[in-house]
C-alpha cells in the first residue's frame, strides 16, 4: 500500500511538471511566430513619454520585431478602433487603454482573447488578467502641495484633511464634471465617503482647472497651495520646484490601463509578445522610475530613487467601474453646477 502511494505521488509530480514544460514550448512557438511576423502595430496614449519609448526600444532590441505606433489621446484611439473594427479594415494589433474603454469594446466584440502570457503570473493584487485583457500600468492620482506655502506638518495626510477651514479658497481641482482625473477623484471619494463629503469639499470654494499640467504649474508658481488631482507621473518634470506629491494615508484613486489584442489583428503573436514584455520586471521598473503605477510584484526592491520607491508602494484607494461612470458624471454635474 505504501509502495502504491509512493508511486501515485511520483506520477502526480511528473504530471504536474509536464504542463509547465508544455507551456514553455508553446510560448517558444509564440516567440518564433512573432519574429516571423516581424512587426506589431500598437495603439496607445502615452504621448511620446520617455518611459514608453524605452520599453519599445527594449522590445525591438530583444526580439527584432519592429513596433509601429499610433500615439494619440484616448478619445482618438477609441474612434479609430471603432472605425477599423466596424469596417473590418484591421490595422491595430494591440491597444493599451483604460479598463472601462476596453470593457466597452469587448461588449461590441472588438477584442480577441489574448491566449495567455508567462509574465501574467507576476501580477500583484488587486490586478488580475482575464481572457481578453491584461493589466499593464496604472495612473495614480494624489495631491500636489506647494512646499513654500504648506509646512511639512500641515500638508494633508488624508482626504478629510482637505475639509479643514484653513484650506478654504486655497484648493485647486480638475473639473469633476468631465471624464479625467477630476471625475476619477469625485467618483472614488463619493463611493468611499458618500455625498456629504463632496458637499463639504465643494464648500471649500475650490478653483477649477481644465489642463492638468498647467494646474500643476499653477501650484508650483504659488497660485494655489494644493492641487487635488495630481497624476503622480506628471509631477516628475517638476523636480527642483517647490512642490511635493502628498500620498494620502487612506489611499489614492487610480485609473487602470490594460493591454488587449484587437479582433482581426494582423500580427497576433507579436501583439501577445509585446503585452508580455510590457509586464516584464524590466519594463515595470522602467515605468516605476518614471513614477508610473506598476502592476507586477518585485519592482520596489529594484528602485534606488526614494520618491520612485515611495510611489511604487502607494496605497491604491479605488477606480471607477464602468457601471458607475455615467451615474457619477451625472451626480458631479448636478453638484458642481
Amino acid at each position: 500500500m505504501r509502495a502504491g502511494l509512493a508511486t501515485t505521488i511520483i506520477l502526480f509530480g511528473l504530471a504536474a511538471m509536464q504542463p509547465a514544460s508544455a507551456q514553455e514550448q508553446d510560448w517558444d512557438k509564440v516567440v518564433t511566430a512573432a519574429k516571423k511576423e516581424g512587426t506589431v502595430t500598437v495603439y496607445h496614449a502615452q504621448l511620446g513619454a520617455p518611459h514608453w519609448k524605452a520599453v519599445v526600444q527594449s522590445f525591438e532590441k530583444t526580439y527584432g520585431v519592429k513596433v509601429q505606433e499610433f500615439d494619440a489621446r484616448a478619445s482618438e484611439l477609441t474612434e479609430r478602433i471603432r472605425t477599423e473594427q466596424t469596417s473590418q479594415r484591421y490595422v491595430a494589433d494591440v491597444e493599451f487603454h483604460g479598463d472601462t474603454s476596453i470593457l466597452l469594446q469587448r461588449q461590441t466584440d472588438f477584442i480577441a482573447e489574448h491566449g495567455g502570457a508567462p509574465n501574467i503570473k507576476n501580477l500583484r493584487p488587486p490586478f488580475k488578467a482575464d481572457a481578453h485583457a491584461v493589466p499593464a500600468w496604472v495612473q495614480v492620482v494624489c495631491t500636489l502641495v506647494n512646499t513654500s506655502l504648506v509646512k511639512p506638518g500641515d500638508e494633508p495626510k488624508a482626504w478629510k484633511d482637505l475639509l479643514d477651514p484653513k484650506w478654504k479658497g486655497k484648493i485647486l481641482t480638475d473639473d469633476m464634471r468631465a471624464a479625467g482625473s477630476g471625475q476619477t477623484v469625485f467618483a472614488v471619494l463619493y463611493k468611499t465617503y458618500g455625498p456629504e463629503f463632496l458637499e463639504k469639499l465643494k464648500a471649500q470654494e475650490m478653483g477649477v482647472g481644465r489642463d492638468l499640467q498647467e494646474d500643476s504649474r499653477r501650484v508650483a508658481r504659488g497660485e494655489y497651495p494644493i492641487f487635488i488631482n495630481q497624476i503622480i507621473a506628471f509631477a516628475s518634470p517638476l523636480k527642483g520646484l517647490p512642490v511635493k506629491v502628498a500620498t494620502m494615508e487612506d489611499g489614492c484613486p487610480y485609473t487602470p490601463i490594460q493591454g488587449a489584442i484587437l479582433k482581426g489583428a494582423p500580427h497576433p503573436n507579436a501583439a501577445r509578445l509585446f503585452i508580455n514584455h510590457l509586464i516584464s520586471k524590466e519594463s515595470q521598473v522602467t515605468y516605476a522610475k518614471a513614477w508610473m503605477g506598476v502592476v507586477t510584484q518585485g519592482v520596489e526592491e529594484e528602485l534606488t530613487d526614494p520618491d520612485a520607491k515611495r510611489f511604487a508602494q502607494v496605497k491604491l484607494m479605488g477606480s471607477i467601474p464602468l457601471e458607475d461612470r455615467e451615474p457619477m458624471l451625472k451626480r458631479a454635474t448636478e453638484m458642481f453646477k
